[in-house]
């Protein structure tokens, strides 16, 4: 989660900036608004971790619940031989 929020942060920072220079902006206002994207980013990255993150495990305990349901009909498929 650590190395989301950095990556994002840093993802934000860069874009931003970039934006600025681009603009032809002052280097002071581009740093500024540069901190206020990096902060924008890390935020936006850990949301967004947190909703993969929750919908790979609710894709998980439906894998499983699955498996288990093809074991139990296979088991009871057996005992009806």
């Amino acid at each position: 989660m650590q190395f989301v929020f950095l990556a994002g942060g840093f993802a934000g920072f860069a874009l931003t900036a970039a934006t600025g220079l681009l603009a032809g902006r002052e280097p002071d206002l581009v740093l500024r608004d540069a901190t206020i994207g990096c902060l924008a980013g890390a935020l936006l990255f850990r949301w967004f971790w947190g909703v993969l993150v929750k919908a790979l495990s609710e894709a998980l305990k439906a894998k499983r619940d699955a498996d288990a349901a093809a074991h139990a009909a296979e088991a009871a498929h057996a005992k009806t031989k």
